[in-house]
């Protein structure tokens, strides 16, 4: 008989506030800001991390939220707007705006975090990879808990398994599946925040675009190996040859995090 683990089914709205309900899926992207704004104004405080590298001030983060939290926001819906459901949106375009019924793209919302980020640094007079670095280092904060509101929804399950850790996902067909979310928080967030912690405590602020670099490597390999175990958006299946979407949009997020590593550990301007 195939051993279970039993689906620890929490309401995804947290509490209703007269007709306004408060879900964990949207407490989780408003958690992930505020802590990554706390760790981020505690490494620019401390100089020594950064050497004699020109970085943002604790002040100026306060401004910087605003910029990414927009950039991650916009970008993830147009992300996955055009990424994973172009033709339903398309054929009904006010559901674009409808972001409280789920629908975020990482890598969409990433690309409207660098946007928010070099608007900052133009606006504040620092460098761009400054802010770069110090960003990324706090980002698998917020992938952590967004894939723990996804486990929670639940949504983004993984594929058929019979490993004793297996769950039936509310929602589902009723087969067993892998917790994938659980696998992603685990290796995105938790495993990468503390690699990133690591090359911070060691130097690596002092090379402009080493964080980033290993935040981008980390992430696409990361998210690739969590992709053999989740099941993939049932819009789009399997692209060709048992690859999916979230594999296919890391490759180009592994390439550049391997030319950012490349200049950055060779003193060069990336």
């Amino acid at each position: 008989m195939l051993l279970l683990i039993p689906y620890p089914v929490i309401n995804p709205v947290l509490v209703n506030i007269g007709p306004l309900p408060i879900r964990w899926y949207a407490l989780a992207y408003i958690a992930g800001i505020i802590f990554g704004w706390a760790y981020v104004r505690h490494l620019v405080g401390r100089d020594k991390l950064w050497g004699s590298v020109a970085h943002p001030t604790p002040a100026s983060i306060d401004d910087l939220v605003v910029y990414v939290a927009f950039g991650i926001i916009l970008g993830g819906r147009a992300g996955y707007v055009l990424f994973y459901n172009l033709p339903v949106y398309l054929a009904h375009p006010l559901e674009i705006f409808a972001v409280w019924k789920g629908g975020m793209s990482f890598h969409g919302g990433l690309l409207g975090a660098m946007l928010g980020i070099a608007l900052f640094a133009r606006r504040a007079g620092v460098p761009v990879l400054s802010v770069m670095d110090v960003t990324a280092a706090s980002v698998p904060i917020g992938l952590a808990l967004g894939r723990l509101a996804n486990f929670i929804k639940p949504e983004l399950w993984g594929r058929p398994t019979d490993v004793p850790w297996a769950m039936i996902f509310p929602g589902s067909d009723g087969q067993p599946r892998h917790p994938s979310q659980l696998y992603e928080a685990g290796l995105e967030g938790v495993v990468l925040f503390l690699l990133l912690m690591l090359a911070v405590r060691l130097g690596a602020l002092k090379r402009p675009g080493l964080v980033t670099g290993l935040f981008a490597l980390g992430y696409g390999i990361a998210r690739i190996i969590c992709e053999f175990f989740r099941e993939p958006d049932p819009q789009l299946g399997f692209l060709f040859g048992g690859a999916t979407m979230g594999m296919l949009l890391s490759v180009p997020l592994i390439l550049a995090g391997l030319v950012l590593l490349y200049y950055a550990t060779r003193g060069r301007q990336a």
